[in-house]
């Protein structure tokens, strides 16, 4: 998957200057939402998938499911990747574009997992301490997974930080075994 993000950023990075200059982040945002989630259907994956229907065709067709979605420059965005052939990469080039603009309203989502549910308090005590560390505000999710025994794993972007028990004691094997 690697790879598509790769062909996907400089689609991504376009399209946020673009909507970035003209004062639309948000319908820009809800635009790629809604043709990354129709392009991702496996009725749709099958359609641009195939050799016989061209890239005319596919472009049609994913311009009239999201017709109401699509604005002049929405079409043209379906147009552009599809004489390119990347229809595909639109949920990466929606994703990258999330990313761009969280960077830009310095802003961040991050994942808490923890062994127990956490009270309130000690979830506004972690966003503030990411919050200050990160120097961004803070948008998070909370889950809990038992299989982590204890502590909490924080997943911030390509950041990863493990203050679980599990994790420890893989740390404490890896070392053992070295």
């Amino acid at each position: 998957m690697a790879e598509l993000s790769t062909l996907a950023r400089p689609y991504a990075k376009a399209v946020f200057e673009y909507a970035e200059a003209a004062g639309a982040l948000e319908p820009w945002s809800a635009l790629l939402t809604v043709l990354g989630t129709v392009v991702a259907d496996p009725k749709v994956e099958q359609l641009l998938a195939s050799p016989t229907v061209s890239t005319a065709e596919q472009a049609a067709a994913l311009i009239d499911i999201c017709a109401e979605a699509l604005d002049d420059k929405g079409r043209n965005l379906v147009l552009l990747l599809a004489e390119n052939r990347r229809l595909r990469l639109l949920p990466y080039i929606r994703e990258q574009f999330e990313v761009l603009k969280l960077q830009r309203q310095k802003s961040v989502n991050v994942e808490l997992v923890s062994a127990t549910p956490l009270d309130q308090e000690q979830q506004d005590k972690l966003i503030g301490a990411l919050a200050r560390k990160l120097d961004r505000s803070v948008n998070a999710t909370v889950s809990v997974d038992p299989s982590l025994l204890g502590g909490v794993l924080i997943r911030a972007g390509d950041t990863i930080i493990d203050g679980s028990i599990r994790g420890r004691l893989t740390k404490l094997a890896e070392a053992l075994h070295s």
